[in-house]
């Protein structure tokens, strides 16, 4: 994807958004007519793709030919209604992009395309759309290690996903986020108050609580998630516990990189070099096979604390591999 293509649509495409409908279409254009007959099940199917691929840039070709059908379908729009919709479906393919960024590293890229995303799901009037677009900008700045600045994110998203539909999982990933960010800044009370929120979910229909694409919380990530925090906390007890019953679950190549990262971590932090080599080993194996910068960067956290076990070779040849992954995919 170039990535100033990408950007230039952004602004189009923000324009669009924020400009009133079309100056008095008598008829649907066609490229407006197919997004509304076919758009949402085909972005359903980019975010099928990016969800399996273990090289998420296979998505990349697909998504690049829709941001110019999208972005010509605003502009075809007859009615408010068709107009709502179009909306919808940009603030849904925008997080998609946006994905594709973070998952190179590309914090900024990813922030311009869920701030867009933020703002198509509040012109096109669904609120669970425009809570999943503000928590994932939230992400960008937790794993830019700016915490505090993920907050208000994160609060809006609360206060927009309470007026969404209480059927989704929307406000319980808002609060699994949420607690990444207390876990940040060193708060375990309110880190596992959010936890304890975030659970809830697994008392919604299990069915019709996410949809696969924009929001696929189903409580299945907070195993893994609840480790991340407690190993973030300094709770080494409660960090293993739960990353090894992450680890046991089916997860992606990205979910497994970055539980093992953890564990590895765990290891570092009580000086156990057989367990840093064991987990960063697969870890590592994981980012040579997708070429993830957010592995890279996952492992990446991992070398600051590997300076008391560098005495051990395995360990220094492991810090050296690290350094040599790709950090923008």
């Amino acid at each position: 994807m170039k990535r100033r293509e990408v950007l230039g649509l952004l602004a189009v495409t923000g324009a669009l958004v924020t400009l009133p409908g079309s100056d008095g279409l008598s008829s649907r254009g066609r490229t407006a007519s197919v997004l509304l007959e076919a758009g949402d099940d085909l972005h359903r199917s980019l975010w099928q793709v990016y969800a399996f691929s273990d090289s998420k840039q296979a998505v990349f070709p697909a998504v690049r030919g829709q941001l110019d059908t999208m972005t010509k379908g605003l502009t075809e729009a007859r009615t408010p209604t068709e107009r709502a919709r179009l909306c919808r479906m940009t603030a849904d393919l925008y997080q998609l992009v946006g994905e594709l960024f973070f998952d190179a590293n590309r914090y900024t890229d990813a922030a311009q395309c869920y701030t867009l995303a933020a703002h198509a799901a509040h012109a096109g009037g669904d609120h669970d759309l425009w809570a999943c677009a503000m928590t994932r900008h939230a992400y960008v700045e937790l794993y830019a290690r700016r915490a505090p600045a993920a907050q208000p994110l994160l609060a809006a998203a609360a206060r927009v996903a309470r007026r969404g539909d209480g059927a989704l999982s929307t406000r319980y990933w808002v609060a699994a986020v949420q607690a990444q960010a207390y876990a940040a800044m060193g708060d375990l009370d309110a880190c596992g108050q959010a936890l304890d929120e975030a659970e809830k979910v697994h008392a919604l229909d299990d069915g019709h609580s996410h949809n696969g694409g924009w929001l696929r919380f189903d409580g299945s990530r907070l195993a893994e998630e609840r480790g991340a925090c407690y190993l973030q906390l300094g709770r080494p007890d409660l960090a293993e516990e739960a990353l090894i019953a992450a680890l046991a679950q089916p997860l992606s190549l990205r979910r497994r990189a970055a539980v093992l990262s953890d564990l590895a971590a765990l290891g570092a932090y009580r000086r156990d070099t057989d367990q840093v080599v064991h987990y960063a080993e697969q870890a590592l194996g994981l980012a040579d096979r997708s070429h993830s910068g957010f592995i890279g960067r996952k492992l990446d956290g991992l070398r600051g604390s590997l300076a008391p076990l560098m005495a051990d070779d395995r360990v220094s040849d492991l810090d050296h591999r690290i350094a040599a992954l790709p950090r923008t995919a």
